[in-house]
C-alpha cells in the first residue's frame, strides 16, 4: 500500500509538471502561494564589495516550500539571474529545513517564514551613485498535503552604489536569518555503509555542547533512505546518527540540526567508525555540561571579589561584623541575605542575556554598559560610594554598604552584583560562553553559580567562627582603613569616566562629570545638614533622584564608536582574517571592549609590550582587533560562534591550521612571544 501511494504521488507530480503551462495559459496569472521579496542587506552597496541579497518567503497557510534537497518529492528552486555587468551570484544558502512524512514520502520543506540567503559580488570601479538593477526568475514546487502546484515568480530588487552601510531597518532581520543558516562544521566527519545496508554518520561535536532533535538532511542525492527512522547516539566527542541507505563511496555533505533553527553544515568521508554505544543519554550530557560550567562559574565569581569595584563592598560588610560584635544566628542571616542580594540580581542579568538574545541580538555578558546611560548610573553610584568611604557624609542611601541587618546586607548583595559587571576574571568566559548553548534551566543555573561564587567569601564569615573571631577589633584605624577603600572605588569612577568618553565623545564625558559634581554637591549638602543633627533623608532622597534623571536623559547622544588604530594591529572582519589565512599568515585576533577590566590588563601587561609586538614583527604575525565596546552584532556573532559569552576572546591562527587555538583568559608576554614560531 505504501509503494501503491509512492508510485501515485510521483505521477500526479510528473503530470503536473507536464499540463501546467496550458493550464495557465488557460487559467490566467496563477496564485502565489509563496509570498516572496528580495531584500538586500544594504540599499548602497560599495564598488568592488560583497553584498547579501536575502530571498525573504512566507508560505501561505497550509502550504510549504522546499529545500536545495526536497526529499523524496518534490524539487528544488531554479534560479535564473538577470544583473548588472559584471555582477555575480554565489550558490543560495538555505536555512535548515523541516521534516513532513507524508504517504510515506519523506521531505525536507519550510512550513513557516524563511530566507535563502545569497552572496552576490559587486563590480570594482563603479562611480557613486551608478544603478545596480537585479532581476530574480524563480521556478519552484509548493505543494499542501494533498496537491503540489508548480509555480514561477520574478523579482525585482534596485540598488545604487554608494558607502556600503547597512540598512537598520535590515540589520535585525539578517541578524535573524543568518542564524537559521547551518555554520560549517571545520573537522570532517566520517561515515560507514554495513553490508544491511546501515549507515552510520560520525560527526565530531564536543561533549560538553548540548544537542536537541538532532537529524541529518543529506545534500548528497541517493546516500541515504530518506524516510528511514534516524537514531542518535553520542561517546564522548563524537555524535553518531543511524540510518539506512545505499552503498556510497564518495563524500557525504549535508545538515545536522543541532536544536531548532540550529544546524551545521557536515562533510563526511568514508571512514572506520567505533562500535556503536546506542540510544544516547542527551541529558547526562547536558548535565555534564552544566556541572563543569556552574564550577567555572562559581571559581569566576570568587576570583571577582579581588576586583576593585567589588573588594571595598565586601570589606565594609566584613568590618561591619568586626565593628558590632555580631552573635552567629545574625551573622548568618547576614551572610544569606547577602548572597541573595547578589544571586538574584546575577540571575535577573542572566534572564535578561538569554531573553534578549532569543530574540535576535548578539548581547553577552555586561551588555549594559554598552548603552551609556548604564555607565552614567554606574559611574554616579561609584562617585556616591568614593564619597561615602571618604567621610563627605553618613546618610541612608549609601549606609546600607556598611551596616548590619537583613535587608542592608540584601541591598549591598544586589549593589556588589550590579558593579561587578565591568569585570571578568579566569574561568567566567567559558562558563558563561557554555551557558549561551545550555537550556534556559541550566544557563540560569551557572549564573546563579556565579553569584554563589561572589559570594563565597561573606557566606564563609557568616557561618564560620572561627573567621569572625580572626577579624581585627574594632578601632580608630577602621576609619583610616576605609579611607584606603575609597581609593580602589575612585579608580572605578575615573575608568568608567572614560569608558563614557571613549563611546559616546567627550561631550558626554563632560556632562557626566558635572552630573557626578552637582552629585558631589548633594551629598555634601546632606552630610552637613545630618552633622549638624537636622533630618536629611527625604530631601537626599529626592535630590538623588532628580540628579540620576538628569544624567541619564540629559545625556549628549552617543556618536558612533570605532576600533581606535593600535600600532601593529588592524581592525577585525571576517573577510581581513580570510584573506590573511589565505596568505598562510599566522594571525591573533583579540576581541576587547572598553569597560572589559581584564582586557585593558592583558593589553597593557602583554599585547602592547613592546617584547610582544617585537616578537609579532620577527614572526610576521598579523593581529587583528575586534572593538566590542558598543556590542557590535556582526562581532557579536563571531563571538558566540567561538562559544563565549562576551569578551575577552583571544584566538590564535597557526598558518594552516582548520581550527584556532582559544588561548586563556589572563595572558602573560612570554605565551604571546613563542606564538608563530
Amino acid at each position: 500500500m505504501t509503494r501503491f501511494r509512492l508510485v501515485a504521488r510521483a505521477l500526479a507530480l510528473v503530470l503536473a509538471l507536464i499540463a501546467w503551462p496550458a493550464l495557465a495559459d488557460t487559467l490566467g496569472p496563477p496564485t502565489q502561494h509563496l509570498a516572496m521579496r528580495l531584500v538586500a542587506e544594504s540599499a548602497h552597496p560599495r564598488a568592488g564589495a560583497p553584498l547579501t541579497i536575502a530571498i525573504d518567503t512566507r508560505p501561505e497557510r497550509g502550504w510549504h516550500g522546499y529545500w536545495q534537497n526536497p526529499g523524496d518529492a518534490g524539487f528544488p528552486a531554479r534560479f535564473g539571474w538577470t544583473l548588472p555587468k559584471g555582477m555575480t551570484a554565489g550558490e543560495a544558502r538555505y536555512p535548515v529545513p523541516g521534516t513532513l512524512l507524508v504517504a510515506g514520502l519523506m521531505n525536507y520543506v519550510y512550513e513557516a517564514p524563511y530566507a535563502p540567503l545569497v552572496p552576490l559580488q559587486v563590480p570594482a570601479g563603479l562611480a557613486t551613485g551608478t544603478p545596480l538593477p537585479i532581476r530574480l526568475k524563480l521556478d519552484y514546487l509548493v505543494c499542501t498535503d494533498t496537491i503540489c502546484v508548480p509555480e514561477e515568480q520574478t523579482l525585482a530588487l534596485d540598488l545604487t552604489v554608494g558607502d556600503g552601510a547597512v540598512d537598520p531597518a535590515a540589520r535585525g532581520a539578517f541578524d535573524g536569518w543568518r542564524r537559521a543558516i547551518p555554520h560549517p562544521l571545520d573537522a570532517v566527519a566520517h561515515y560507514a555503509v554495513g553490508k544491511d545496508g546501515a549507515v552510520r554518520i560520525a560527526v565530531p561535536y564536543p561533549a560538553a555542547a548540548a544537542v536537541t532533535n538532532a537529524y541529518f538532511f543529506p545534500l548528497t542525492a541517493g546516500a541515504i533512505d530518506y524516510a528511514a527512522p534516524q537514531t542518535v547516539s553520542r561517546d564522548g566527542d563524537t555524535l553518531t546518527i543511524a540510518t539506512r541507505g545505499k552503498a556510497a563511496t564518495g563524500p557525504i555533505d549535508g545538515v545536522l540540526r543541532i536544536g531548532a533553527g540550529q544546524g551545521l553544515a557536515v562533510h563526511a568521508v568514508p571512514g572506520a567508525i567505533g562500535a556503536d554505544t546506542g540510544a544516547a543519554a542527551p541529558a547526562q550530557g547536558v548535565l555534564l555540561a552544566t556541572l563543569v560550567a556552574f564550577a567555572g562559574a562559581v571559581l569566576g565569581g570568587l576570583i571577582l571579589n579581588i576586583m576593585p569595584c567589588v573588594f571595598p563592598i565586601l570589606s565594609l560588610k566584613a568590618l561591619s561584623l568586626a565593628r558590632g560584635n555580631t552573635d552567629a544566628r545574625t551573622a548568618r542571616h547576614d551572610a544569606l541575605a547577602y548572597t541573595a542580594g547578589v544571586v538574584l540580581v546575577l540571575l535577573a542579568l542572566g534572564g535578561a542575556i538569554l531573553a534578549l538574545r532569543a530574540g535576535g541580538s548578539a548581547i553577552g555578558w555586561a551588555f549594559q554598559l554598552q548603552d551609556p546611560r548604564a555607565i552614567v548610573v554606574l559611574l554616579l553610584l561609584s562617585v556616591a560610594i568614593s564619597l561615602n568611604l571618604s567621610g563627605l557624609f553618613e546618610v541612608p542611601m549609601p549606609r546600607f554598604a556598611g551596616n548590619s541587618g537583613v535587608s542592608g546586607s540584601f541591598a549591598t548583595g544586589a549593589l556588589a552584583a550590579f558593579v561587578a559587571t565591568p569585570c571578568t576574571g579566569p574561568f567566567m568566559g567559558a562558563a558563561l560562553g557554555a551557558a549561551l548553548v545550555l537550556p534556559w534551566p541550566a544557563a540560569l543555573a551557572v549564573f546563579g553559580g556565579l553569584g554563589l561564587g561572589l559570594s563565597l567569601p561573606f557566606l564563609a564569615i557568616g557561618f564560620v567562627p572561627a573567621l569572625r573571631r580572626r577579624l581585627p577589633k574594632p578601632g580608630a584605624w577602621m576609619e583610616t582603613f576605609r579611607r584606603i577603600l575609597s581609593v580602589p572605588m575612585w579608580l572605578t569612577a575615573i575608568a568608567l569616566a572614560w569608558v563614557l568618553g571613549r563611546q559616546s565623545g567627550v561631550d558626554a564625558q563632560s556632562f557626566a562629570l558635572l552630573v557626578a559634581l552637582l552629585l558631589g554637591f548633594v551629598l555634601w549638602w546632606a552630610g552637613t545638614r545630618q552633622r549638624r543633627g537636622e533630618a536629611a533623608g527625604i530631601v537626599l532622597a529626592l535630590g538623588l533622584i532628580a540628579v540620576l534623571a538628569i544624567g541619564v536623559e540629559a545625556l549628549p547622544k552617543a556618536q558612533p564608536h570605532g576600533a581606535e588604530a593600535v600600532a601593529g594591529t588592524t581592525p577585525f572582519s571576517e573577510a581581513k582574517l580570510a584573506e590573511l589565512r589565505k596568505a598562510n599568515r599566522p594571525v591573533f585576533a583579540y576581541f576587547t571592549a572598553d569597560w572589559c577590566l581584564t582586557c585593558k590588563v592583558n593589553e597593557k601587561a602583554a599585547i602592547e609590550t613592546a617584547g610582544v609586538q617585537a616578537a609579532f614583527r620577527r614572526h610576521k604575525v598579523a593581529v587583528l582587533l575586534g572593538d566590542w565596546t558598543d556590542g557590535d552584532p556582526v562581532l557579536g556573532r563571531f563571538i558566540q560562534a567561538h562559544n563565549r559569552a562576551g569578551v575577552p576572546l583571544y584566538l590564535y591562527y597557526a598558518p594552516g591550521a582548520a581550527e584556532p587555538r582559544v588561548l586563556p583568559q589572563v595572558l602573560t608576554p612570554g605565551m604571546l612571544a613563542t606564538l608563530g614560531e
